[in-house]
């Protein structure tokens, strides 16, 4: 009989079954049972032990089969584990003492690895669903929910085979990357919408309309919607941005419109301040570029209609007042013809214009708009003659320097000791070097002119008259005072030489002369400091001294416009004041001979 087993335990078995054997044989001996039977029975019972030897020896095979197979699966799913964690290595005793363990001590060990990585790959597993969540979500936002990021969100779905820490840093990347892309796109909306913002308060329109036909959950008052940063917000925005402000741009250039009709009806109606000051909110702001206008409603249409409103009432009013506006218009045309010396165009001269509108022959709208033209015309024309009208000024301002001096040189006490005396010595002084520059300022001013009408192709007029022609009789009459100048320079010689021949030959005879106390004042005026100021004089010797033509000469025959204007002549050609009775000497001593003897 076999016996398995430890040494111990198979010699208690095979004693037990030695006394049991015997104890069975001492039965079947009292029983009587043939060598045979006992035989047979012994074979049969041998058998029987061989079949519960056999049954436990399957049951402990398949028991080992097992063990191996659930040492198989936990090694496998711990190798699976590893590889999806990314685990390089774990620290085991199945590989220490693979030789020494049994099937029972590598299941217990691998059982507490496999478990612990299960735990570890949920939590892994909690980490990429928690980030896929926001990278979706974000992402959504992003694309509102739409195709645009699919392939995106296709490359983000969660592979359990791959749950390693490096695939856990890609969406950690990833999420990260689109954080700040939202951060950049609501900053982006925040900037849009505050632009929005302010050309609404420009533009007077409403706000929240404005945003909410964008997206509703941009208007400030729906709390419980995020804000949506898409990109056809983004593009929604920036459309809404550009129509307003082509729609300031527009508002703007109908307001200075608007503003130019009421600046011209303001200046054609003469309207007061008070009146204008309504309207200083939108003029304030025509000089300003678009981009620096930022005051809440100043480009509202309300405020575009009240100036339209204005606009009508006082073209309304023009209609009614044009006839006084037409002659107001002329009376400003005159007033710019006479400050530059241009004569007036005759076709819209106040006669004719009240005719014009009384007969009804002519528009009084067109008859204003065409003395505008000709204030334009007349502005025109003063800026072009701007230069020579200089020269005229300085030439005109010499000749009353010439007067003032020629009068001042008639005085016998200009160089007594009186009060301010010495002021009027240092002014002819000044003027004399002035006068001394007149005939080049002629000549200079006759070229100047003379390119001007080349240039130009027309006539220098100076209030109707040609100014060459002016400067030229200017230049003739000058010459021709000089001329009696020196004559009376050369008489004046003869008078003396006949005088000291004439005293030679009868002895002197003083002449009677008025005494100071009974002359009268000699053309002067004090002035504001004390001293004596020759006043322009107009005695001459003899009577037909020529007279020094100027544009005011001119002006005062041509133009009624400047008869107040003084004109500027020459002073008297007797430099030395001459009494009456040395003049008649002085034609007595002419009218004989020399050496013959006194009359009477």
């Amino acid at each position: 009989m076999l016996t398995i087993g430890s040494p111990t335990t198979s010699l208690f078995t095979s004693t037990s079954c030695n006394t049991l054997l015997r104890e069975l044989q001492q039965i079947w001996t009292d029983i009587g049972e043939s060598e045979a039977e006992k035989d047979r029975m012994l074979l049969e019972l041998e058998r029987e032990c061989l079949e519960v030897y056999r049954r436990k020896v399957e049951d402990a095979a398949n028991s080992k089969a097992r063990l191996h197979q659930s040492v198989a699966a936990k090694e496998a799913e711990l190798a699976t584990l590893m590889a999806a964690l990314g685990e390089l290595s774990i620290h085991s005793p199945i590989q220490t003492e693979k030789r020494t363990r049994s099937l029972k001590e590598k299941l217990a060990s691998v059982t507490p690895v496999v478990e612990d990585l299960r735990m570890k790959k949920e939590e892994r597993i909690k980490q990429f669903a928690e980030i896929k969540a926001q990278i979706e979500k974000i992402s959504s936002e992003i694309s509102e929910y739409n195709n645009l990021n699919n392939t995106l969100v296709t490359n983000l779905t969660l592979d359990e085979q791959d749950l390693s820490l490096r695939k856990l840093s890609e969406y950690q990347t990833h999420l990260r990357s689109l954080k700040k892309e939202k951060s950049d796109r609501l900053h982006k909306v925040f900037e849009y919408v505050n632009e929005v913002h302010s050309l609404c308060g420009v533009l007077g329109l409403d706000f929240g309309k404005t945003v909410s036909g964008v997206h509703p959950s941009l208007n400030g008052t729906q709390q419980e919607q995020s804000t949506n940063i898409s990109n056809s917000t983004l593009e929604g925005l920036e459309q809404a941005i550009c129509m307003l402000k082509l729609e300031r741009k527009a508002r703007i250039q109908k307001l200075k419109d608007v503003a130019a009709s009421l600046f011209e009806l303001w200046n054609l109606m003469d309207s007061p301040t008070e009146e204008k000051n309504k309207f200083s909110r939108i003029t304030s702001v025509l000089g300003f570029a678009e981009s620096e206008i930022i005051e809440p409603g100043v480009l509202s249409a309300e405020i575009i209609e009240q100036a339209s409103t204005e606009v009508e009432r006082l073209t309304k009013l023009k209609a009614s007042r044009m006839k006084e506006l037409v002659m107001k218009r002329r009376s400003d045309l005159e007033d710019v013809c006479k400050m530059t010396h241009i004569e007036p165009d005759t076709s819209t001269n106040p006669e004719k214009s009240t005719a014009l509108i009384d007969s009804g022959l002519v528009d009084p709208s067109e008859l204003l708009a065409n003395i505008e033209a000709q204030i334009v015309r007349a502005k025109e024309d003063a800026i072009s003659r701007k230069e020579i009208m200089d020269r005229i000024d300085r030439w005109l301002s010499a000749c009353e320097e010439e007067n003032w001096l020629e009068d001042y040189s008639q005085d016998t006490n200009r160089y007594s000791a009186g009060r301010g005396a010495h002021l009027n010595l240092k002014r002819a002084e000044r003027a004399r070097v002035t006068v001394s520059k007149i005939s080049a300022m002629v000549d200079n001013l006759i070229l100047k002119t003379l390119a001007w009408e080349d240039e130009k192709k027309m006539l220098f007029l100076y209030d109707g008259v040609r100014l060459v022609s002016i400067l030229e009789d200017y230049k003739l009459t000058r010459q021709q005072r000089e001329e009696e100048k020196r004559r009376y320079r050369d008489q004046k010689k003869l008078q003396d030489l006949l005088q000291t021949e004439k005293e030679a030959m009868y002895g002197s005879k003083p002449s009677p002369r008025k005494t100071n106390s009974f002359r009268k004042p000699n053309g002067y005026r004090a002035n504001g400091n004390g001293s004596m100021t020759p006043t322009p004089r107009r005695n001459s010797f003899g009577g037909a001294t020529p007279e020094l033509l100027t544009p005011r000469s001119y002006s005062g025959r041509q133009n009624g416009y400047f008869k107040e204007m003084r004109r500027l002549s020459t002073a008297p050609l007797n430099f030395v004041a001459i009494s009456k009775e040395e003049t008649m000497s002085f034609a007595s001593v002419c009218g004989s001979e020399p050496g013959s003897p006194p009359q009477g």
